[in-house]
């Protein structure tokens, strides 16, 4: 094994592999963008060497067993692996979630990323929705990694594990153009703060406008419609989450979701998918009052989620305008 691409989507390692880009790419999937954070301990777990941890809990878990034992990694750590390869790139695209896990790695790696003469591709594709003959035509400009990346990368990293969002906020007054992608993520994660009128995020809101618009049936308002959805932040399972915090809240903002939750389990049952797929959504009172401007989602509910490292309550709601953030 000499050529290792790490990527942070599975679609988009098959792509690279299938371009002949490289002899094996690995998917680093972890969703920085949703949930709880993890602890710094179980982070670090995931990527050093397999000893007792679970499932999902290692970075090769996205490889199947029969080619990491071809690959000779097997249950390497990362930084084990990437001293048997001869070039080791990060090739992360350009959404949110991608360049968290990017900022994150080179955080882990540090000073080693410069031993271990890792590259840094700088993409403006969508691996993933590339055909692998296109793929291998492209050139993205690649850079080693020195001390300014691994500088900015650990800044940005812990701002984003803070427990409030200042941090992440003031990444706006730095200099962040070695990461080339990472202010559009700074901006796009702190549109995910509720917002000052309406006390929800970007894409909750983004759905209320998408009922509004006409489109009443749940993967009608979900982001793989990306032009309609027009938000980069968060994902299938992500969505149906945040379509049900707004049809189930005890005061909503959406009627006529028929099935929930929206699980593994219900998708393999097909009577209860095709309930959810068939559901006809529209606004309630609220819901068009929030897009009016005359009411807030959260002095009607109560809220309890992550963004990052901060725990967004009722009593503790950071909220966020195109230039403002306050408690």
């Amino acid at each position: 094994m000499t050529r290792l691409i790490l990527t942070a989507d599975p679609s988009s390692a098959g792509c690279v592999v299938s371009a002949g880009l490289a002899d094996l790419a690995v998917a680093i999937e972890l969703r920085m963008v949703w949930g709880a954070p993890r602890s710094d301990a179980e982070l670090a777990a995931f990527l050093e060497a397999r000893t007792t941890q679970g499932p999902d809990s290692h970075w090769l878990d996205s490889v199947p067993p029969q080619r990491r034992q071809k690959s000779g990694f097997k249950d390497l750590g990362l930084i084990e692996a990437c001293e048997r390869c001869e070039t080791v790139e990060l090739w992360m695209e350009t959404e949110p979630n991608a360049q968290l896990v990017l900022i994150w790695l080179l955080n882990y790696l540090g000073l080693k990323a410069k031993t271990l003469n890792i590259i840094l591709r700088h993409l403006d594709a969508s691996l993933g929705e590339t055909e692998p003959a296109r793929l291998a035509e492209l050139r993205f400009p690649g850079v080693a990694i020195n001390d300014h990346h691994i500088e900015i990368a650990s800044l940005a990293w812990q701002a984003f594990r803070a427990p409030t969002p200042h941090a992440w906020f003031n990444l706006l007054s730095k200099d962040l153009s070695i990461l080339p992608q990472l202010r559009r993520c700074v901006l796009e994660m702190l549109d995910e703060l509720p917002g000052r009128a309406t006390g929800l995020g970007a894409s909750e809101l983004r759905i209320l406008e998408l009922i509004a618009a006409g489109y009443v049936h749940p993967f009608e308002v979900f982001p793989h419609f990306k032009q309609r959805f027009q938000r980069r932040v968060f994902g299938y399972w992500e969505a149906g989450a945040l379509l049900e915090r707004l049809a189930l809240a005890p005061v909503p903002a959406v009627s006529g979701l028929a099935e929930w939750p929206f699980t593994l389990e219900m998708h393999d049952e097909r009577e209860r998918y095709e309930r959810y797929k068939e559901s006809r959504l529209s606004l309630t009172a609220l819901g068009k009052a929030i897009l009016a401007g005359t009411e807030d989602f959260s002095q009607h509910n109560p809220i309890d989620r992550w963004w990052g490292g901060t725990r967004l309550t009722n009593d503790r709601l950071w909220r966020w305008d195109p230039v403002l953030l306050v408690p």
